[in-house]
């Protein structure tokens, strides 16, 4: 039995919200001749008492109107069911232990064990709850060091980017006294007895999640000593946007440095450890183009590249040919966009993307296909393994399909199931059919549907659609617990892959960017036209969602076609187009959005469909819940504040246009459990009550 209204009954009657009053300044910018008041650019300023007291003032009219929809309780504790299953990562291999991560169920944090052989007993090698009371530390990444001594980890604080390191004796487990900090898009890449790492200097105190990230650092640690005696490896002082890391080989032959941060791509500079005192020499230095080295082995390095392909190839080189114009192709380009390569027991296995799902094959270091792996169906897959080692695994997943680990015998071809989780829930009753449908211009865009067996096509069903679309980003098919109790009651989950992302190559990512973002937006817009056209729904059920870029998306098409959608949820978005260079690290996103100092041309296209500019007083907008976190430094919620300030003021009363801003958490990786379900549950009852749906618990 479903939980929904009956196809043409009137939605719930609410009364109208009194928001909290957000008081106006006389800002106004000037670009190109243009004035653009700006009258809540106080909501910048996330430090301030004043930012702090409308913030405590939404949050609890959010959580008044929350508390008050009759089913939120029991959704909450569905969600806690659902989401109460084991789960374990793919295992990898380092120093002939295993590894794999573990959540029990509902642990906050999921925690690193190590076994002897895969039959062995495992242990706790590292548990990140044991970090923080609340869970609000999170285990951000692992790196051993090639002689097996060492284990170097980096943690995140309350979803923050900033990173810290730590190491660790590997044999025990034991802390070191190594600690890292103001370290930010980087891991420990290990040479001899330390560490690469990539840093900024320390930010200024009460400003270290909004100011601008500049001058990306490269430093090398040496185990035992303090990071103040840490050696300055590499700077670039005349590109202080730009990002620095490096990655070296299992072997220590190569040291690979790259740079991005303008363009859509990266150069690549690469230093022969074999030789003393060898400089760093040009690889590849087109930013437009990405060069991500594979693996060196036999004294080759194995690159995979779009240039020259905008789907991919695989190119091959020796550090004494370093140039990109020795490089000689392996494996050309296909007509399916190649998404992953990795060396495993000799072999290179590739994964390929054909109408946004995974197809993955195994080719001999020649460049000749050997086969294909065979997938349980339609999904996402990773692999882990070793150059050197037979030994494989690979996760898989689909949207029905929780993350299943199976061991893959590389020589025969053949895989079996490792380990597979029990979820409470009847993957049988659901089913996922992807479609196609033309957007504005004719483009055909693909879109998976699931929804319970049985559905009716009768316009009557709720929609939660989904999309991204920006940064090369490709959506896959892949499990959440949390759309479960949505689908048990009747709902559809509908995500959609539009331009801008990476499902078809580059030709596809730039299709969405800079003065074409709106065919993006056209693409979304569509979706949901198809979706009523074809009876899935009706104007009054669809809900639409999307995070970071995802929340631009949302909130641009609910500006632009605010009768099309009932319910909104930009999650963590960027709102505000005509300023987002300014903060963190936004400047990285120009090559995707251009900004609004470039020309008076991208000023005004952006300004077009930015989402903050667009509000227009008296409008009925959908039911919206913005969401943002205080600790989010990717996107500053100054984004959600100034947008929910605005659309509060010019909303005309007839929906609830909420702000719902988490405390200690940030743009959402690393979020704790507990966090995760109270959230979800009130995204979830939000769109549920305001789509006219009721709750039934299994």
């Amino acid at each position: 039995m479903t939980g929904m209204t009956m196809a043409g009954q009137a939605q719930i009657s609410q009364p109208r919200i009194t928001y909290p009053k957000a008081d106006k300044v006389s800002t106004v910018d000037v670009y190109f001749g243009t004035k653009v008041a700006d009258p809540y650019r106080w909501l910048e300023n996330d430090t301030s008492a004043q930012t702090a007291a409308w913030v405590a003032a939404e949050n609890k009219v959010t959580q008044e109107y929350l508390s008050k929809i009759p089913f939120r309780g029991a959704l909450l504790k569905r969600l806690t069911d659902v989401a109460n299953y084991e789960k374990i990562g793919t295992p990898f291999k380092k120093h002939g232990k295993y590894y794999f991560y573990r959540n029990d169920g509902l642990q906050n944090q999921s925690v690193l064990y190590v076994q002897d052989s895969l039959k062995g007993e495992p242990r706790v090698f590292l548990d990140p709850n044991k970090l923080s009371a609340d869970g609000t530390v999170a285990l951000t990444g692992t790196s051993f060091s090639h002689d097996g001594k060492y284990v170097a980890y980096t943690i995140s604080r309350s979803g923050s980017d900033w990173t810290e390191i730590y190491v660790l004796n590997a044999a025990d487990g034991t802390p070191l006294e190594d600690h890292i900090v103001w370290a930010k898009f980087t891991s420990a890449t290990w040479h001899g007895d330390g560490f690469y790492y990539s840093a900024y200097d320390a930010p200024e105190k009460g400003k270290e999640f909004s100011n601008m990230n500049e001058n990306h650092k490269i430093y090398y640690h040496k185990i035992g000593t303090p990071q103040s005696a840490d050696k300055l490896v590499y700077e670039n002082k005349d590109h202080p946007k730009r990002f620095y890391s490096v990655s070296i080989d299992d072997d220590e032959t190569v040291l690979f440095l790259y740079e991005s941060g303008e363009g859509n791509g990266n150069s690549l500079y690469a230093k022969d450890l074999t030789k003393a005192d060898a400089p760093f020499v040009a690889m590849a230095t087109d930013m437009d183009y990405m060069y991500s080295p594979i693996e060196v082995l036999d004294g080759n390095i194995y690159i995979m590249t779009n240039y020259g392909a905008p789907r991919y190839r695989i190119m091959v080189t020796t550090p004494d040919r370093p140039a990109l114009k020795d490089w000689t192709e392996l494996v050309a380009e296909g007509d399916a966009v190649l998404s992953g390569a990795q060396v495993i027991g000799g072999k290179l296995l590739l994964t390929y993307d054909k109408d946004a799902s995974n197809h993955a094959y195994v080719y001999g270091l020649d460049g000749r296909m050997e086969h294909e792996i065979k997938l349980p169906s339609l999904g996402s897959v990773g692999f882990s393994g070793d150059k050197n080692d037979k030994e494989c695994f690979f996760t898989f997943t689909s949207f029905t399909v929780p993350s299943s680990t199976y061991k893959y015998d590389i020589d025969n071809n053949t895989y079996t199931l490792l380990r597979a989780p029990k979820v409470g829930f009847n993957a049988d009753d659901f089913i996922t059919e992807q479609v196609f449908y033309p957007s504005k211009d004719g483009t055909r865009i693909p879109m998976s549907i699931t929804y319970k067996k049985g559905l009716k096509r009768d316009g009557s069903n709720p929609v939660y659609l989904y999309g991204y679309g920006g940064f090369n980003i490709s959506l896959y098919p892949g499990f959440s617990s949390t759309r479960i109790p949505f689908l048990e009651n009747g709902g559809i989950y509908a995500q959609a892959n539009l331009r801008g992302g990476g499902e078809y190559g580059e030709e596809w990512h730039l299709a969405g960017t800079k003065m074409r973002k709106q065919n993006v937006f056209d693409d979304f817009i569509a979706a949901a036209e198809w979706l009523i056209d074809n009876k899935y729904t009706s104007k009054e059920k669809i809900a639409i969602v999307g995070g970071s870029n995802g929340g631009l998306l949302v909130g641009a098409c609910m500006t632009q076609r605010p009768d099309l959608f009932r319910v909104a949820v930009p999650e963590v978005g960027v709102m505000d187009m005509l300023r987002y260079h300014k903060f963190t690290i936004g400047w990285n996103w120009a090559p995707d959005y251009g900004t609004s100092e470039d020309s008076k041309d991208m000023f005004e296209y952006l300004k077009s469909y930015s989402p903050l500019h667009n509000l227009k007083p008296g409008t009925c907008y959908p039911a919206t819940l913005v969401t943002t976190a205080d600790h989010d430094d990717r996107v500053v919620p100054a984004h959600s504040f100034k947008f929910a300030a605005t659309l509060q003021e010019c909303n005309d009363g007839t929906n609830p246009t909420l702000i719902r801003i988490e405390s200690e958490a940030g743009h959402g990786a690393g979020k704790p459990m507990s966090k995760v379900l109270e959230e979800q549950a009130d995204i979830y009852s939000f769109i549920m009550y305001n789509l006219g749906m009721t709750f039934n618990s299994k």
